[in-house]
C-alpha cells in the first residue's frame, strides 16, 4: 500500500533541507573550478547532506535518505532558479541612501 504519509514526512524535510543547502551551494560555488560542474556539485552535496542531516534528526532508514536529498536536490534548484538576480547583498542594501520608485510604477499620480 502506498504511504501518503510518509510521503509527505519526507518532502516536508527535504523542503527544510534545500533551504540549507541551497545556502550552502551558493556561499561554496565559487571554490568550484568551473561553473558547468555546479549541477553535479549542486545534487552531491544535497544528497550527502540529506543523508547526514536525516541520520542526526530523523528516525528515517538509509535507503530513504537518498530520497529526502533528491526531493532536496529538486527543490533547492527550483528556489535558486526562482531567487536568482532577486536577491542583494547586506552591503548593497545598506549602502542606498533612499528608495527610488520608476515614474510607471506610481499609482495615483496627480495631473500636474
Amino acid at each position: 500500500m502506498f504511504q501518503f504519509q510518509y510521503l509527505k514526512q519526507l518532502l516536508i524535510i527535504s523542503i527544510a533541507l534545500s533551504a540549507v543547502t541551497c545556502t550552502l551551494i551558493q556561499k561554496t560555488k565559487g571554490l568550484l573550478w568551473s561553473s558547468k560542474y555546479i549541477v553535479l556539485y549542486s545534487f552531491f552535496v544535497n544528497i550527502l547532506v540529506g543523508v547526514l542531516f536525516c541520520f542526526s534528526f530523523t528516525d528515517i532508514h538509509f535507503p530513504n535518505n537518498l530520497w529526502v536529498g533528491f526531493f532536496s536536490f529538486l527543490g533547492a534548484d527550483s528556489i535558486y532558479k526562482s531567487l536568482e538576480g532577486k536577491i542583494s547583498s547586506y552591503a548593497d542594501i545598506t549602502s542606498q541612501k533612499g528608495i527610488s520608485i520608476s515614474e510607471e510604477n506610481i499609482i495615483n499620480k496627480e495631473d500636474q
